[in-house]
């Protein structure tokens, strides 16, 4: 029986009681041990996941695009966290060199 209720969809009434049930402290603790990559999405969800990626990335270049260059610079917005999915490691800055032989690249070969 547990296992038939551990994999009911989030929205079945069932899962849907038991989440009511809780106390407020039990919803707490359990929204701050939650990962969602490794919950059970629906396809709908793995969609809407993707479409409010697109949008944030949308909003982040507009304000890029459309501001002056002063003050704060928003930060690229993080993917939502999918089941299965890991976050990107970061990008190493690119050393003096690479950035040598790209200047030079860039300029046909001639920098000083």
């Amino acid at each position: 029986m547990r296992v038939l209720v551990q994999h009911l969809p989030p929205e079945s009434a069932t899962t849907t009681a038991l989440r009511n049930a809780m106390t407020p402290e039990e919803y707490e603790a359990q929204a701050e041990k939650g990962e969602p990559e490794k919950g059970r999405w629906s396809q709908t969800e793995q969609l809407l996941a993707g479409i409010t990626d697109s949008l944030r990335t949308l909003e982040y270049i507009l304000i890029r695009v459309n501001s002056d260059g002063k003050g704060r610079k928003p930060k690229r917005p993080e993917p939502i966290r999918r089941p299965g999915a890991t976050s990107k490691p970061a990008r190493e800055p690119m050393s003096e060199a690479a950035s040598q032989r790209l200047f030079e690249i860039i300029n046909g070969g001639s920098a000083a």
